[in-house]
């Protein structure tokens, strides 16, 4: 069976080290390499601890490239500084050599020649805002024609923002944090013919992490993947935390554990809904992950972290 192509561009919170594992565990999927793009995160432990879980789990073959675009609203300090915890976990820091390579170009770069060298097109999975994405096809608009569809964890359609007025005033809480940090190019990517695959908070408000599943993690750690994923929720187990980006990530190993509706949108850019994902008739036509089988969910991804 041909695999299918893939080019994940995560933005280092904790999920999305666990969304890059469940990838890599995802057979019929190659990945073309991983590009860090620094939002939810410090970039440089976000980039460590992104090779050696790459190495960790026996990929070292693939790339990781580091994005140098900037959002215009930078998230808390409070959760970039998971980026180092996760970087000092103990199985992640056995040997002191990382074999998985950087590459010398910028993120934005190397998504562009990733794209242009593919043998065909190419899934974009995004875990964190569209800016990388948005710098790209601004360099090279060709590579639109080379992206089979962007799967995006981002946006909220028909509930409240997670970007609290508390932390930011200048917000009415309607925008999603991968929006709002950039929500101009997400508006520019909203611009494209690419098909648009949401997972927006409309479903992942469904799917939390629980402290069951912290435990059922616990009971396998004798397996690597399990031992590691257990420690990262662990890490976020005392506040609300949710299936964001996992939840999307799972949906390329098992579109069918979902039902997806379609919805008109658009990005607001300017104002109190900066980083909204509004639903308006006669807006871009974009595909929304409205509904999953849990339980089925969650038992995929215990399997696919005992191993």
């Amino acid at each position: 069976m041909k695999k299918q192509l893939v080019l994940l561009d995560h933005d280092g919170g904790v999920d999305d080290y666990l969304a890059t594992m469940l990838l890599l565990t995802m057979d019929h999927i190659e990945l073309l390499g991983v590009v860090v793009t620094p939002a939810d995160c410090y970039i440089q432990p976000s980039v460590s601890a992104t090779r050696k879980i790459i190495d960790l789990m026996g990929f070292s073959q693939i790339p990781v490239a580091e994005s140098t675009v900037r959002g215009i609203n930078p998230f808390p300090r409070l959760y970039r500084r998971d980026s180092f915890i996760v970087d000092h976990l103990p199985i992640l820091n056995q040997s002191e050599i990382i074999n998985t390579p950087l590459v010398a170009e910028t993120g934005q770069d190397f998504m562009v020649r990733v794209l242009r060298q593919a043998s065909a097109p190419v899934t974009l999975m995004v875990t964190g805002p569209l800016t990388t994405v948005a710098v790209a096809l601004e360099k090279a608009p060709e590579i639109e024609a080379k992206i089979q569809k962007i799967v995006w964890m981002g946006g909220a359609l028909n509930v409240p923002g997670n970007v609290e007025k508390s932390l930011e005033p200048g917000q009415d809480g309607s925008a999603e944090w991968n929006v709002y940090w950039d929500a101009v190019s997400a508006a520019q990517v909203w611009k494209t013919q690419i098909e648009i695959i949401m997972c927006p908070l409309d479903l992942t408000n469904n799917v939390p992490v629980t402290s069951e599943l912290v435990q059922k993690m616990g009971k396998q750690r004798q397996y690597p993947l399990s031992d590691l994923a257990g420690q990262c929720y662990a890490l976020v187990i005392p506040q609300d935390y949710y299936f964001w980006d996992v939840l999307a990530t799972a949906y390329l190993g098992h579109p069918e554990y979902y039902q997806l509706r379609e919805w008109e949108t658009e990005i607001i850019t300017t104002g109190l809904s900066q980083g909204r994902t509004k639903v308006v008739a006669g807006g871009r036509k974009i595909s929304a992950m409205d509904q999953v089988d849990k339980a089925a969910f969650y038992a995929y991804i215990l399997q696919q972290f005992a191993r």
